[in-house]
Order: C-alpha cells, then structure tokens, then sequence
C-alpha cells in the first residue's frame, strides 16, 4: 500500500512536468552589484575582504562571512498527504509564495545587524528540526534531474533581492530525505550541471554552492555519499562561464572533520556544530580541520550550528570567530516554541521575532558593527 501511495504520489506531481525545461532566461542576464571571491583564509566581497578593518574583542572579523541557516526560502510540500503539517496559523493554509514573500521582507533586517550570508536549500532541510522519516516531497529537481520552474522562479527572486543587498546565498543542492526523489546517478549529475548552468546564464556572482547537506549522513546516491562527493565538486569547478566558475565545497555532519578528497579539491569548507555542546571543541575542529592533508590556507565556515548561549562570555559563536572561522546560527522550534520561534521550522515567521533570534542578532551586529 505505501509503495502505491509513493508511486501515486510522484505520478501526480511530476508526471505532468518531468521533462519540463526551466525557463528561458534572456540570453544577456542583467548587470551584478555583487562578487563573492576568496583569498586566502578570507571571502571577498566586490574586491574588498568583508568587514574591512573590523575586529571585535581582539579577534579579526575581516574576511569572516557570518550566515544563517535560513534553507526553507523556497520551501514547498508536494505530497498532498502532509502539506497540511505546514499552514500558517492565521490563514489555515500553506503558500510559498506567501513564504518567499515573507523571506525577501526580511532580508534588509537580517543585513542591517551584520549578516552577510544565509544558506539556501534547494531540497530544503527537517522543516520539523530533525526528522527520522521525511515524508514530505520537498526539491526543485523533478526525478530526472531537470528543474521544477516554481522552484526556481521562487529562488531568482530570493538571489536577485540577495545580489541588490550584497549579500551572499550558500546554495545547497541535496539533502538527505529527498535525494531519493532523483531516480539515478545520472539525475544527480543532470541537477548539478542545469544548477549552476542556469546560476551562471543569470549572471550571479553571489553565489557559493553546497553539494549536499552532511554528506556522511544516509544519502541513497553513492555519488552524495563522502567518497565520492568530491566528484561533484570538480564537476562544478570545471565548468567556466564568461570567465566565472563557483565557489564550491560540501558538509558534514556535526563535529565530524572533512575528509581528505573533499579538502584537496573544496574551495573553502564547511563545519556543523550539532552535537557539540563545550565551545573547546569548536576550536579543536578548526584546528584539526586545517590539519588534514590537502589542507592550504582557505576559508571554513561553519553553516550550521543549534548551540546558542549568546549572553555569555562562551559560546559556540565567540569560539569559531576566535579560531578565525565564520559561523552560522541554526534556530528551529523547540518543544513548547510557537509560530514566531526558529527558521527552519515551517511555516516560519522571517522576521527577528522571537528572545533567541534577538539575541543571536544583538551578538552579530556588536561583532560586525551592523551593515548598511
């Protein structure tokens, strides 16, 4: 009977635009404002390392790109049988349009208190937190690997409204739960090439791209899984538009250290602090991280982290700036938390609406000096 349902389910919703093309872009894509670059340890910015000249309590802000794990932006649920789970509590029903609308409102405030970055899924992530089953159909790639266009159309606004702000979206491709919605490798690959083919027909240098969300946690395609996900990556980085290629790495799970291939061949690389509760060991995963071979001066940026304690004097944040490694605030709803709480959890409220969003918020803006 479930093998049915699924069935009936992927038949109704993708059956109609497997094959469907994502829309034409125009053959010239306007004129960027904004450039993500890196040298060295430190992101870029237009030509100029981010919070030039700024340190806070001692330690370099410079070069840091603090972020948020805000993957939801594009959320949708195509699976008639939970879409229910997400109504927003005055209208009694689920929009993303409504979602995105909201997510673009937002983005200004989230920039005036210093954040420079936000991590955008394209498969989303847990919109309950964590999730053992993830019954939900949420991903802009329909099964043979081609894009879903409301998926995409909802991603362009978010991107262009990112690129007027000078802000930076970390888009991340895959995410366990739902990689099994590509039927193959070959799909896999297919979503990769059509992501960053139509990322570059659009012009956008704002850009960083995740393969996959923790790589060493349960992906169906041997391809996502961390002996071979590095694949993926010199896939993105052979491929050169009008002299531009993405930046590009992928994650892993929390407190878990990059493996070698995947430090040989990312462009800056990415930590989880889940599970990682004494701020000492967020240090130690910097410094071992730049340990492993292959290693050579880049950036690491930890984009993903639920460890709060911001009003006091150690925490998670304070301990990856101080090992000079840019941090990510990762808030859903805990038990007993309500619509205004968590930005992962769906529906969200966009809006810096709840006690520990301000107060993650408040540390960013002392630290950065807020941004204009």
């Amino acid at each position: 009977m479930k093998t049915y349902r699924f069935a009936l389910v992927l038949a109704l919703v993708f059956g109609s635009c497997l094959f469907n093309p994502a829309p034409a872009e125009s053959p010239k894509p306007p004129k960027r404002k904004t450039n993500v670059s890196i040298v060295g340890e430190r992101f870029y910015i237009n030509d100029q390392p981010t919070f030039k000249g700024r340190s806070w309590n001692g330690n370099r802000i410079e070069g840091l790109l603090p972020n948020s794990r805000m993957v939801q932006g594009i959320f949708d649920d195509l699976n008639p049988e939970t879409r229910s789970k997400w109504v927003y509590p005055d209208t009694k029903t689920w929009d993303p349009n409504r979602n995105t609308d909201e997510f673009i409102a937002a983005m200004p405030v989230w920039k005036a208190h210093g954040l420079l970055a936000f991590t955008l899924n394209l498969q989303g992530g847990s919109p309950e937190g964590y999730s053992q089953n993830q019954p939900w159909i949420n991903s802009a790639f329909n099964p043979n690997g081609s894009w879903n266009p409301d998926y995409w159309n909802r991603l362009r606004r978010i991107l262009n409204k990112a690129d007027e702000l000078g802000m930076v979206a970390i888009i991340g491709l895959f995410y366990f739960g739902q990689d099994q919605y590509l039927t193959d490798e070959a799909a896999v690959i297919r979503a990769v090439d059509n992501t960053i083919d139509w990322l570059a027909e659009g012009g956008y240098r704002n850009v960083l791209i995740e393969i996959n969300n923790e790589c060493n946690i349960r992906y169906d395609h041997v391809i996502l899984q961390p002996e071979r996900v590095h694949e993926l990556i010199l896939r993105v980085k052979a491929k050169k538009a009008n002299g531009h290629r993405f930046l590009v790495s992928t994650s892993y799970g929390g407190g878990a250290i990059p493996k070698e291939n995947v430090v040989r061949e990312a462009d800056f690389l990415i930590l989880h602090g889940n599970g990682v509760k004494d701020p000492n060991r967020i240090t130690d995963l910097v410094k071992q991280t730049r340990a492993v071979a292959g290693y050579r001066p880049m950036p690491i940026v930890f984009n993903e982290d639920d460890h709060f304690d911001f009003d006091k004097p150690s925490n998670n944040f304070q301990a990856a700036i101080s090992a000079y490694a840019s941090w990510g605030f990762f808030d859903y709803r805990l038990k007993d938390d309500g619509f205004n709480d968590g930005y992962q959890s769906v529906p969200v409220n966009w809006q810096i609406s709840s006690p520990r969003k301000k107060a993650f918020f408040d540390l960013l803006k002392e630290m950065t000096g807020g941004l204009r």
